[in-house]
């Protein structure tokens, strides 16, 4: 099922999100309702508390991106053919490597895109979708995207990591998303 996305403006998407057991209920079908929405809303990466659920639990898909590259594009990045992953109750254990920037934007944030700085790697702690703990190292497009997800299970979000001045910039446009004066070709809940 597709489930709509929450815009930006509501507490959920503030809150530190709690872990989860391998018992949560109705986990597969959350997974599976997870996976539908992200794909149908055109994005690489989905989080819990998008969809307004305040647990640490977060899909990404970063192969889509190299399945559809340019032939121009192609060899840019160190993570091609790039992974496709379920991530819960994750830690971030190491950044490394250079900052480096790429214009990203958000579900919860429609039509908004920036230039963030993020780490060009990062080592992560976290439990897959069969609940089994895993630890590991992913650079590149992927790093970004996990990075991105995992600020949301932090309530962050990626317009935390502009300047001041730019976000005063968007203030009108996040304003609008807000209060749902924004057309978009996916669902969403607004604040009230």
């Amino acid at each position: 099922m597709i489930l709509p996305i929450v815009a930006y403006g509501s507490p959920i998407l503030r809150k530190v999100a709690v872990d989860i057991s391998h018992d949560y209920e109705g986990f597969t079908k959350l997974l599976e309702d997870m996976w539908e929405t992200m794909y149908n809303s055109n994005g690489v990466g989905l989080a819990a508390p998008q969809i307004n659920k305040s647990i640490r639990l977060f899909v990404m898909d970063s192969q889509q991106i190299f399945e559809n590259q340019e032939e121009d594009e192609k060899g840019m990045y160190p993570d091609e053919p790039g992974f496709k992953g379920v991530f819960i109750n994750a830690r971030i254990k190491e950044l490394s490597g250079e900052k480096w920037s790429y214009n990203e934007g958000c579900l919860s944030i429609p039509k908004v895109r920036e230039d963030i700085l993020r780490h060009q790697s990062v080592t992560i702690e976290y439990m897959d979708e069969q609940f089994v703990a895993q630890t590991k190292t992913f650079n590149g497009l992927t790093a970004r995207i996990i990075l991105h997800e995992y600020d949301h299970i932090d309530g962050k979000l990626f317009i935390d990591h502009i300047t001041a001045l730019k976000r005063t910039l968007l203030k009108r446009k996040l304003d609008d998303i807000t209060k749902g004066k924004i057309n978009i070709d996916y669902r969403m809940i607004f604040a009230k």
